[in-house]
């Protein structure tokens, strides 16, 4: 009867549509990034530079999320630093967060920001792994650094990088709802609220946890479809797979 409501239910293909949105979003934007930060990063060449590079970009990554979203709200304000720079083009400052169409990039620019360099740190163990004689043998064929890269340094860290989108793709479905909830606000449900917003406002605020616990179920069972199919393609493509 729960799933059945859930099918039902109006805000079924809003949850759905959202939830995929950002998660795609998501997937195209902030995937590819912690791989651009670790091959500049592996392109450098002074170690006190490399440090505070990484010093840097890790930082965000240990700030609460509490303390991230609460910077975005002060940003994105209609007084915030955002706006005056908007101003100074010649734009409108608005607030940012109560307009439906900006979620969606407030969220992913500032998921990027927050994880690009905690997400390199795995690139960075798999580029240390590489051969040094590769290298020396493509610059003694004349090589330079941009063919280095791509005949080289990106085919090693291949089956890492296909490793990594598996289990993303696993999680496409099971957005966090703490980022979410402390971001969106009715003014922008039609494109903030996702599965997983949508079982905490259920089960935690609407005391409805049949219904809530068999939304999550449905949620888990199409994370695990995901992560099952886009094993089977890597494998069947690529030879690289969870199992």
């Amino acid at each position: 009867d729960n799933f059945r409501k859930f099918w039902d239910s109006m805000y079924r293909n809003r949850v759905f549509f959202n939830t995929l949105k950002i998660s795609f979003s998501t997937l195209i934007f902030g995937f590819p990034a912690p791989i651009i930060l670790a091959l500049l990063i592996n392109e450098l060449r002074s170690k006190i530079f490399t440090k505070s590079v990484q010093t840097i970009t890790y930082l965000p990554h240990f700030i609460s999320l509490v303390v991230v979203c609460g910077m975005i709200k002060d940003f994105t304000t209609e007084t915030g630093i955002i706006n005056d720079i908007i101003k100074v083009f010649g734009g409108t400052p608005t607030t940012m967060l109560n307009n439906p169409r900006y979620f969606v990039p407030i969220y992913v620019i500032s998921d990027i920001w927050q994880g690009i360099g905690w997400g390199s740190i795995i690139y960075l163990a798999a580029l240390s792994g590489i051969d040094a004689e590769l290298y020396e043998a493509a610059r003694i064929d004349g090589a330079g650094r941009w063919r280095q890269t791509l005949s080289i340094t990106i085919p090693s860290i291949i089956p890492t990088i296909i490793t990594m989108l598996l289990l993303r793709v696993g999680q496409m479905m099971n957005i966090g709802y703490e980022k979410i909830i402390l971001l969106y606000n009715p003014l922008t449900y039609e494109t903030a609220d996702v599965i997983s917003s949508f079982v905490y406002r259920e089960g935690l605020q609407n005391f409805q946890y049949s219904y809530s616990t068999a939304v999550g179920l449905l949620n888990s069972v199409i994370n695990f479809i995901l992560v099952f199919g886009a094993n089977m393609m890597s494998k069947k493509f690529n030879d690289t797979s969870l199992w």
